[in-house]
């Protein structure tokens, strides 16, 4: 088998893009149709069969779940033809089932890849997340700060008062106190409904996004993928794991996990290059939704790559079957 050594991010990145697009497109018929489930799992099928057409030794550490939880790209499958680079794998078939249910804006499908052995195995449980673009002085925000002194140290930073910051937040009941003391501040928050993946990413892009930074808990696996968005595009990223049970803290030993307390950067959280595939299935802020017209569907993917800080906005035109 490979070893990590021989992953070339520059010629898997194009079978990658592939792959999200095959996601978003299989989904693309269920937008709107009130059905969540069916658009995942047309979006996972998809996602699988195009990842098997590479040739590649993949792993899934980030996925739809454990084993007897899912039925296709579940933490632990082996992906790809097994000729290849031993690779992590870790993917989000669609990002926003909910807001693809809906026809909501911001819905993606979402994966990244890695060298073997790169990519934390994080275990399905909450993480406090703290995220701000590219710029920025290493210490600018901590997690030991407040959400009013991170709005401040920001402010400071980029020259601007507290009024001329714009935060993130995903809108949960849990968040209320978090949108109470960011909004003392002065700083407006823009409040997503799902996919914080996309959250997190608007921060690497402020001038486009409006987004200066991102707070708040949600999914650990979406944390790995928003920091291997954030490896690529630029940006810092904490996050700390939360448990609400034991049960929680026995399925982070599972994963490896041993200090519970621990405050994860973006690059702890990726630890070697990556590469990075979005495409928009429904409009966004970060990228346009599929596009219907007669005999044809139009699909535009963002492809990243760390090494080389390359940013590709792509856009495919594939006949309807």
């Amino acid at each position: 088998m490979a070893d990590a050594a021989e992953f070339q991010d520059r010629l898997l990145s194009l079978g990658l893009a592939r792959v999200s697009e095959a996601a978003a497109l299989a989904s693309a018929a269920l937008i709107g149709r009130g059905d969540e489930k069916a658009a995942d799992q047309a979006a996972v099928n998809a996602m699988r069969d195009q990842l098997n057409l590479l040739d590649i030794a993949g792993v899934v550490v980030i996925g739809e779940g454990e084993r007897d939880e899912a039925p296709m790209l579940f933490i632990g499958e082996e992906v790809g033809s097994g000729k290849g680079p031993a690779v992590d794998i870790a993917l989000d078939p669609l990002e926003g089932t909910t807001l693809t249910a809906k026809d909501m804006p911001n819905a993606l499908t979402v994966i990244a890849m890695a060298p073997r052995g790169t990519l934390l195995h994080a275990p399905d449980v909450y993480m406090e997340k703290l995220a701000i673009g590219p710029g920025y002085k290493p210490g600018t925000v901590t997690m030991t700060m407040t959400p009013s002194e991170r709005v401040s140290a920001l402010a400071a930073a980029k020259g601007v008062s507290t009024e001329n910051i714009t935060v993130c937040v995903l809108e949960r009941p849990r968040h209320e106190e978090l949108i109470r003391e960011i909004r003392s501040t002065g700083a407006s928050i823009r409040l997503i409904t799902d996919g914080d993946v996309a959250g997190v990413m608007h921060c690497a892009e402020p001038e486009v996004t409006g987004i200066d930074m991102y707070m708040g808990s949600g999914g650990a696996p979406e944390g790995v993928l928003a920091a291997a968005a954030l490896k690529c595009m630029g940006g810092q990223f904490f996050g700390k794991l939360l448990f609400r049970n034991d049960d929680e803290k026995a399925r982070a030993v599972k994963a490896g996990i041993q200090n519970f307390d621990r405050v994860y950067t973006r690059d702890d959280l990726v630890r070697g290059d990556v590469i990075f595939a979005a495409t928009g299935v429904t409009d966004g802020s970060l990228l346009a939704g599929i596009k219907r017209e007669p005999g044809w569907m139009t699909t535009e993917t963002l492809l990243m790559r760390s090494k080389t800080g390359s940013v590709r906005r792509m856009t495919y035109r594939s006949p309807i079957k």
